[in-house]
């Protein structure tokens, strides 16, 4: 009986990255190629198909092998439908892509949220196989995330579920308005955005630090002078995690998860700030929920989307 395989797909604003996994969630090949979104949907959609179609007839693989196509995208999306409503990034507005893809790649394809779809890829073969249940934060511009409960995501009949970095978790009075529009999210604090907006502020109101001879402050050089010893630096990185560690001691005892994934480009601070996490969650979080639970690094990289978009055929 000739191996099964299962395609997934990472649609990108720049690139989509395309690969092939096993049963046991190897990536056995990648293919990328741009995603030209200044040409129109259909140029999109056409470049999704023709690049599975590459993957498979490029490899030693062939098309009866496989079980299915899996899409990750970015945006705002009828999960169950595989309809894409809008995607920002891409200009793509109410296109349903399952039925696009199937009647052109005439195999099954499933749809669904970028983050989710990186969670899941963790969660199969990255830091959390082996967990059935686990939460997924992406600490980038924004704050992404994902719920796998029982070796599958967590949509929420709207589709909304998972979007961490909207949970309201700043009081009222150090909140600020989120890109979403409401007050307080987690996103305005800990993703690399918010530690980049901390930091400037702080240099605009004349703080001592080392950050003020920084002429385009990144989240990595307000880390990096925290480790150095910068108290004010120091201060921004602490906030960011201290509402990372309350988010996930309210999500402990709503979910009791395994394990927390933390991944995305703040995540390369490493034990400096995953330390500082986890005492924050050891304190606020009830002993029942927090017995055994791990607040660890995710391990895929810029593979957990594809990984986890070829993993929604084997775990549908």
């Amino acid at each position: 009986m000739s191996e099964k395989i299962y395609v997934g797909v990472d649609v990108g604003g720049t690139a989509i990255k395309v690969g092939i996994c096993n049963q046991e969630g190897e990536l056995l090949q990648t293919y990328e190629g741009p995603t030209e979104t200044a040409k129109g949907t259909d140029v999109i959609l056409q470049n999704i198909a023709q690049y599975a179609k590459n993957i498979v007839e490029e490899s030693s693989y062939n098309w009866g092998q496989v079980e299915g196509v899996g899409v990750g995208i970015a945006g705002f999306l009828d999960i169950p439908r595989g309809y894409v409503k809008f995607a920002p990034n891409l200009k793509i507005r109410d296109v349903n892509l399952k039925d696009y893809l199937e009647d052109t790649l005439q195999v099954k394809v499933l749809v669904n949220n970028d983050a989710n779809v990186a969670a899941l890829g963790e969660a199969w073969a990255g830091a959390g196989k082996g967990v059935d249940n686990c939460v997924c934060y992406t600490l980038g511009t924004g704050v992404g995330g994902g719920i796998i409960i029982g070796g599958k995501i967590v949509e929420g009949f709207a589709g909304m579920a998972g979007e961490l970095g909207h949970i309201a978790i700043v009081p009222d009075l150090e909140a600020i308005q989120c890109g979403c529009g409401k007050m307080g999210c987690l996103e305005t604090v800990s993703s690399a955005t918010g530690i980049i907006r901390m930091a400037k502020d702080a240099v605009e109101r004349g703080d001592r630090t080392t950050l003020s001879l920084v002429e385009n402050i990144m989240a990595k050089d307000v880390i990096d002078a925290a480790k150095a010893g910068d108290e004010v630096a120091a201060r921004i990185v602490n906030r960011a995690a201290y509402y990372l560690g309350r988010s996930m001691a309210v999500l402990a005892v709503v979910l009791n998860p395994e394990s927390f994934i933390i991944g995305g480009g703040v995540s390369k601070a490493g034990d400096f700030l995953f330390d500082q996490i986890r005492e924050v969650f050891e304190k606020y979080t009830q002993n029942e929920a927090k017995d055994g639970v791990k607040i660890v690094a995710a391990t895929l990289g810029n593979n957990a989307g594809v990984v986890g978009a070829a993993g929604l055929i084997l775990r549908a």
